[in-house]
């Protein structure tokens, strides 16, 4: 595994989300919770939509499409017509700078 930098620290502030782009990725969608980050797939299982075009509230990010929501630390699928889990990465920070590994 090799860790992919993504953006700096201070880009993304608590309780905000932003999608990730990068050709050694696959479409990715970064929260900063509570100071602490956290990465998922960025298309819902649901139905395919970009989840940083929904809302998140806390842990949870919420579909744009039809209000189905995942929680944003596990992946774990919270509220109908969500039922599969995202696939979730590993993030890691260093010098002021965040990684995700791909």
């Amino acid at each position: 595994m090799s860790l992919i930098k993504v953006c700096d620290e201070g880009q993304l502030k608590p309780g905000e989300m932003m999608s990730i782009e990068n050709d050694e990725l696959p479409p990715i969608a970064l929260y900063n919770i509570d100071g602490k980050y956290y990465a998922t797939s960025n298309i819902c299982t649901h139905a395919i939509a970009i989840l940083t075009d929904g809302y998140l509230e806390g842990d949870t990010i919420e579909c744009p499409l039809h209000g189905g929501s995942f929680n944003a630390k596990t992946g774990e699928a919270k509220e109908f017509p969500c039922e599969e889990p995202l696939q979730t990465f590993e993030v890691e920070v260093k010098d002021g700078e965040v990684f995700i590994e791909a």
